[in-house]
């Protein structure tokens, strides 16, 4: 049996597996488009708005701040009392 080189192997691997993916690639694009050719279209449907939160989306601000200012205390190593916080809101 002849010895193959490392050189052809190498080049056949490569040649295979791109043949394979183009293959994949023409095939997932024909199934797409007979897929598509058979749906029927369908009427744009527009979404309703969605409702606007309240302004007071938090039921009890003030202990929701209390315990900011207490993980915040607790991780600089201060007293709660060393912290004042100046704004707090809602970051989306």
């Amino acid at each position: 049996m002849p010895e193959v080189s490392n050189l052809f192997v190498c080049l056949m691997g490569m040649g295979v597996t791109f043949f394979g993916l183009t293959c994949l690639i023409l095939l997932t694009m024909l199934m797409g488009k007979l897929v598509r050719g058979k749906q029927e279209p369908t009427p744009a449907v527009q979404a309703a708005p969605a409702p606007v939160p309240a302004a007071s989306s938090e039921p009890n601000r003030q202990e929701m701040i209390a315990a900011v200012s207490a993980v915040l205390a607790e991780e600089l190593g201060t007293d709660v009392s060393a912290i004042r916080i100046l704004s707090f809101r809602k970051v989306s």
